[in-house]
């Protein structure tokens, strides 16, 4: 009985020893990002820093010149807002991997063509600019078709229309007027037919919140003339549509499938034509926005100004590209902000205005232009190896 137990037992097999089980690897995309370090690898960080920065020395500096009163304020905040206005265009273009360094040269015609019809011609003004806005934005489409079917690189192509383009605003300007600035009792005209037209004017002329600064100004909030009047009319109509674009461009670059194709086009074509983005499309389209960017400035420049001249918007696309530089875009494209290119503009129009308040030198001011597009782009480098990347 213990034999047969003990053979029995011994006719058992052993236990297997259970072999470790191995943890599946560590997929780097599904790692925890930190709050923090998410927001050093936003694009805008870069810009926000810099405002920041130039906030608080122009506050040392400037603090009780007026620079941050209601007029100072609106005085930047103008500045600011036209610039803002080609950067958001700028901007999009470079995330879409393109340049256009013909937007001051398209400034210029497009002034040219909004101020000669209804002076010459006696066309209404809305739709000397509605006119002007289809011919700017046909151009910018042909600009676009012309990268896109010849393969050249669109910093030769926007740079032969540069020249195209200041040539016409002059050959043009003086074959239908005889001069190249319509300047002579051109203000008084051209502000005679802004207030008799009341779409053009409701759209692109005068100023909004007007009766709040009037409220704010009774009230000793803001600076007032002797008849109680607000000294700082309200907010230009030009900072309403720098806002407009600026918050529709970034929402249109983060939440929509057209700007999820701008960033795959301009990060690499190939693979978004693989992937069925049509990217001739795409990048046609960001010509066109480009054009119709810099045709808003010009309109808005005449409705301001009330004159118009066919060398305006002089050096306006190297200062566009600096503030979409600033803003974090890369000019490789595939990577960038339009709040981040609105902040870079933003910090133009305070150091602009803002070192007229101190005793600095106003020469100084392209120093800084070229300054700061340097610093931006050795920042921008810097944070998306260390922290976006995250290499050492």
């Amino acid at each position: 009985m213990v034999s047969v137990t003990a053979g029995h037992m011994a006719e058992q097999p052993s236990p297997a020893v259970a072999a470790p089980t191995q943890a599946p690897p560590i997929d780097e995309r599904l790692r925890p990002i930190s709050p923090l370090r998410r927001f050093l690898g936003r694009p805008e960080f870069g810009s926000l820093s810099g405002t920041v920065l130039v906030f608080v020395l122009f506050g040392l500096a400037a603090g009780g010149s007026g620079m941050f009163s209601a007029e100072g304020v609106v005085n930047w905040g103008t500045v600011s807002a036209f610039l803002g206005i080609i950067a958001v265009g700028a901007a999009l273009l470079m995330i879409g991997g393109e340049f256009d360094l013909s937007i001051g040269s398209m400034i210029g015609f497009a002034g040219m063509m909004v101020a000669i019809p209804p002076l010459y011609w006696g066309w209404p003004l809305w739709l000397a600019a509605l006119f002007t806005f289809g011919l700017c934005m046909a151009l910018g489409a042909f600009n676009g078709y012309v990268v896109v079917k010849t393969g050249l690189p669109s910093f030769i192509v926007t740079l032969a229309f540069f020249f195209v383009l200041r040539g016409l605003s002059l050959a043009v300007s003086v074959l239908l007027t005889g001069k190249t600035i319509i300047s002579t009792n051109g203000d008084a005209v051209l502000r005679e037919l802004v207030t008799r037209d009341p779409l053009f004017e409701a759209l692109f002329s005068g100023h909004v919140l007007t009766g709040l600064f009037d409220t704010l100004a009774k009230a000793g909030v803001i600076g007032a003339t002797d008849a109680g009047k607000a000294l700082a009319v309200g907010v230009p109509k030009v900072v309403v549509w720098w806002l407009a674009l600026a918050l529709g461009g970034a929402f249109m670059l983060s939440r929509t499938r057209f700007g999820n194709w701008i960033l795959a086009v301009g990060g690499d074509p190939n693979a978004a034509k693989n992937c069925g983005i049509p990217v001739a499309r795409v990048k046609i389209l960001l010509f066109v926005l480009m054009a119709a960017c810099s045709t808003l400035f010009a309109v808005l420049q005449v409705a301001d100004a009330g004159s118009a001249a066919a060398d305006r918007g002089l050096q306006k696309e190297f200062e566009a590209i600096i503030a979409a530089v600033i803003g974090g875009c890369l000019l490789t494209g595939g990577y960038g902000s339009v709040i981040g290119a609105s902040l870079g503009a933003l910090i133009f129009g305070v150091v602009q205005i803002g070192i007229g308040y101190t005793s600095i030198d106003n020469n100084w001011y392209r120093v800084f232009l070229g300054g700061m597009l340097l610093v931006a782009v050795l920042f921008n480098n810097f944070i998306r190896r260390k922290v976006a990347l995250g290499r050492r």
